[in-house]
């Protein structure tokens, strides 16, 4: 297990460091003259037997994997690439953020590689998320939900957007949203905090939400989410499990980003009041106690930026991970020495103890990146994509190796 908490001597002296320096209204990047502490290399946890694979492409040959994994491009041009979610007809339909646009990617030919790349929608509000019920795709931007019916029958022609929910708030700090439908057939969809550190008097904020896939019956299921971009459903147990981005501004090592399971509705994951289980917050945590929190199952690497997450269900991969949970670290943004930029792997037994490793890396090069992993998503056969936000780019990954 990555080793990501100080001594309590340390931990004082970065709290009393950011109450003497950081701005907690403000995501302004942490410099030292600013109160922060800068850390000596990012310690990482113990990744699996890795060897370097060879590809085509020369950004992919610098990808690490386990042995037996190979990667290799499904699509391209496809640009800000964030959520995806696959349809019946094996069409995937990804969101972006930053340009507006939502793609279908068909492969016709189940070749590995799409057909060609449609563009859905454009001018939208950072929409983010997708999802599909019924033929119909989902779409979520800041403040609303839109659903394009019987879609794959119209990719170059689609129907106008019926508006499912739009009271959503307005505030793009951490507005945009990934949204997928549960187990109980109802529309799961977060809603960030609008601020680095803040208590906001609308308890719509730093959760999770979910309604009626029509839209009614709007209600907070989870409380205290910073800001999650990624979740899925355990294949036994049917639990909520999700990530969640730490705050900023409390030094290059605090707090851990989270990976959280929620088995009912209500429960409250300490934001902003406590972080990671045990970090009381040096503004907000006054008064207060971690014990009154959930704790999450998985402290993760501090502003990592995770991502997207899914449990694995295929049978491509070696038995060893079934039901495991794939992660996407998007990279961090403030840290001194950058960390993230990697797809990892957390383990879990029926003891309920867990481990979290490296699985593809090598997005992130001497301290500078040329990728940025945001989404994962699994295929029929058992294969496994990765979305790519800064390299415009779908990766596929998958296995023939011995089993």
């Amino acid at each position: 297990m990555k080793k990501t908490l100080l001594t309590n001597l340390s931990a004082s002296l970065l709290v009393l460091l950011c109450l003497a320096g950081c701005n907690s209204k403000t995501d302004t990047p942490a410099t030292t003259d600013k109160g922060e502490t800068p850390s000596a290399a990012a310690e990482d946890t113990l990744s699996e037997n890795v060897t370097e694979k060879p590809a085509t492409d020369a950004n992919l040959a610098k990808i690490t994997l386990p042995d037996g994994f190979q990667i290799s491009y499904y699509a391209q041009k496809v640009e800000n690439a964030r959520s995806m979610v696959l349809g019946p007809d094996g069409t995937l339909y990804v969101g972006s953020r930053d340009k507006g646009n939502v793609y279908a990617l068909p492969d016709k030919n189940k070749d590995g590689k799409v057909d060609e790349v449609i563009v859905l929608a454009k001018g939208l509000k950072m929409p983010n998320g997708v999802a599909l019920r019924n033929g119909a795709l989902y779409v979520a931007e800041i403040s609303r939900i839109t659903r394009y019916d019987n879609i794959a029958a119209n990719l170059k022609n689609p129907p106008k957007p019926v508006v499912v929910y739009d009271k959503f708030p307005t505030e793009e700090h951490h507005g945009w949203k990934y949204i997928a439908f549960g187990p109980d057939d109802k529309l799961y969809v977060p809603v960030g905090a609008p601020c680095n550190i803040c208590l906001s008097k609308d308890p719509v904020f730093a959760s999770i939400t979910r309604m009626n896939p029509d839209g009614s019956g709007l209600e907070v299921f989870a409380h205290g989410v910073r800001n999650t971009v990624g979740f899925d459903w355990h294949p036994t147990t049917k639990e909520l499990w999700f990530t969640d981005n730490g705050r900023d501004l409390m030094g290059d090592n605090l707090p851990p980003d989270e990976l959280n399971r929620a088995p009912k509705k209500g429960l409250h994951f300490g934001y902003p009041f406590c972080h990671a289980g045990e970090i009381l917050d040096p503004e907000f945590g006054k008064g207060k106690k971690c014990a009154d929190y959930v704790a999450p199952v998985q402290k993760l690497n501090p502003h990592g930026g995770t991502l997207g997450m899914e449990f694995y269900t295929g049978t491509m991969f070696p038995d060893t991970y079934k039901n495991q949970i794939f992660l996407a670290e998007h990279g961090s943004w403030n840290r001194t020495e950058k960390i993230g930029y990697r797809v990892s792997l957390v383990r879990t037994n029926a003891q309920g103890q867990s481990s979290f490793v490296p699985f593809a890396s090598g997005w992130l090069q001497n301290g500078k990146e040329w990728g940025r992993p945001v989404d994962v998503e699994l295929m029929p056969d058992g294969s496994m994509l990765i979305s790519d936000d800064m390299n415009d780019a779908i990766y596929r990954i998958i296995y023939t190796g011995k089993k």
